[in-house]
């Protein structure tokens, strides 16, 4: 993937008045885990959710996967990835993201997936 296939144009963010950046309804299309899906996640289902949600980028490119509990995670009232996504659309951002910016969803998916196991560990 390369050039336009990480343009973020779904909507989910628009600049409104001044420099303010509102959040827009994008497309994050929820959906059972495959059969494969879920053996790789083994026990952690129970923590992370019996749904799934694929996290589109644009009509050719998504993120596919994000388990529910990720997707719906609040951090400060705000929805942590719907929110950071608001902020990269391709119309407030002037571009397409870059890989690394791509890579660095993937990464904070990990991470807070990581940190719903953690806090639903047993003490």
């Amino acid at each position: 993937m390369s050039g336009n296939d990480f343009a973020l144009t779904v909507g989910w963010g628009h600049l409104g008045t001044g420099d303010a950046v509102m959040p827009g309804q994008g497309r994050a299309v929820g959906r059972d885990y495959t059969v494969v899906e879920r053996k790789a996640l083994g026990d952690t289902v129970a923590v992370l959710g019996d749904a799934t949600v694929d996290v589109h980028l644009n009509d050719n490119a998504r993120w596919s996967n994000v388990p529910a509990a990720v997707w719906s995670y609040k951090l400060g009232g705000y929805q942590v990835l719907k929110k950071w996504l608001s902020y990269r659309e391709s119309k407030v951002l002037a571009r397409s993201l870059l890989p690394e910016e791509v890579q660095h969803f993937t990464d904070t998916v990990r991470r807070v997936a990581a940190i719903l196991g953690r806090v639903n560990e047993p003490t």
